[in-house]
């Protein structure tokens, strides 16, 4: 039976689908839930997983097809930008924008895509090393001095676009910046490392391993690896603000954003808080805008159990503190 929450999404979705106006208390109103609206192949199968954001204009990807879907903080329903497909982009994992760059990972497809956001132009794109073993790009993070880190959950390896080289002009090989193998952090069965953030300075990078419920800190200078003590999550998608760290864990149909405390040198953390929300349906990663966090609602509970998917959405909360 679909969810009660599932039921008022779909009534509100279809409200908008067909030009009914949603009355809100005022004019500078931000809604609280971004409909997908369905295009492509994926049809009404989107099941989105990353999301990347700059200003009021925000980026969600659907792994079905590879649709990339464009949305407004003041508008309710976002719309495809990028078309599932193109240039060979069948499933659109993590993202991020840097300056007028969005960088999509491809997931099992083994690609990096990169595109101008103002003209949708493909301005660079990057395969993994073809050597027949599984791969999965799942996020990507950015440097202060624009370098592009991408996580691999298959392979033991964590790979890096230099900011010298963020544009080609065919295919390139994506450089490897860290083989995990013989480090603190061990890939075992299942999904490993999953999330990245790089911190302020530019120093380290924070990334989960979803099937451990660990974190690690990686020295972007000295390549180190040691696991952040303290904390037990099983991060998906991370946000990082200031010393802040919000990592997304799925558990079951149940989904949080769980809020990290961490020390000066990422070493340690705290956890402060698990926070929930009625909207979420297995959500997976979220980004940060103003005071509030953009949610993905994957629902991939229900592609994983052949259950027919409510309309996708993605949820606005207050970032927890």
């Amino acid at each position: 039976m679909m969810r009660s929450h599932r039921l008022v999404r779909a009534a509100f979705a279809a409200l908008l689908l067909i030009g009914v106006t949603v009355p809100t208390a005022s004019a500078h109103d931000t809604p609280t839930e971004y409909l997908l609206d369905p295009a492509g192949t994926a049809a009404q199968d989107i099941y989105p997983e990353g999301i990347a954001a700059r200003g009021d204009t925000f980026y969600v990807g659907s792994t079905t097809d590879g649709t990339v879907y464009r949305g407004d903080l003041h508008s309710p329903v976002a719309t495809p930008f990028l078309p599932g497909g193109a240039d060979g982009r069948t499933s659109a994992v993590g993202m991020k924008v840097d300056g007028r760059t969005l960088f999509v990972a491809g997931g099992a497809t083994g690609r990096v895509f990169a595109y101008d956001v103002r003209t949708g132009d493909l301005t660079g794109s990057w395969q993994v090393e073809q050597t027949g073993a599984p791969t999965f790009l799942n996020d990507i993070a950015v440097s202060p001095r624009g370098d592009v880190y991408v996580t691999d959950s298959l392979r033991p390896t964590l790979y890096r676009i230099s900011h010298h080289d963020r544009r080609t002009t065919a295919t390139e090989t994506l450089p490897t910046f860290l083989d995990f193998t013989g480090t603190a952090l061990t890939y075992t069965t299942g999904f490993n490392v999953n999330g990245i953030v790089v911190t302020p300075d530019g120093r380290y990078a924070v990334v989960a391993q979803s099937n451990t419920a660990t974190l690690f800190r990686v020295g972007l200078r000295d390549r180190s690896v040691t696991p952040v003590a303290g904390v037990s999550v099983a991060g998906d998608g991370l946000v990082l603000a200031g010393r802040t760290l919000y990592a997304v864990e799925r558990q079951g149909d149940v989904g949080y954003v769980v809020t990290v405390a961490l020390d000066r040198r990422s070493t340690s953390g705290t956890v402060v808080s698990r926070t929930t929300d009625p909207g979420f349906d297995d959500p997976t990663t979220a980004a940060l805008v103003g005071r509030s966090l953009l949610v993905v609602n994957s629902q991939f509970g229900e592609r994983a159990a052949g259950e027919e998917p409510g309309p996708f959405t993605v949820s606005r909360i207050r970032a927890p503190r």
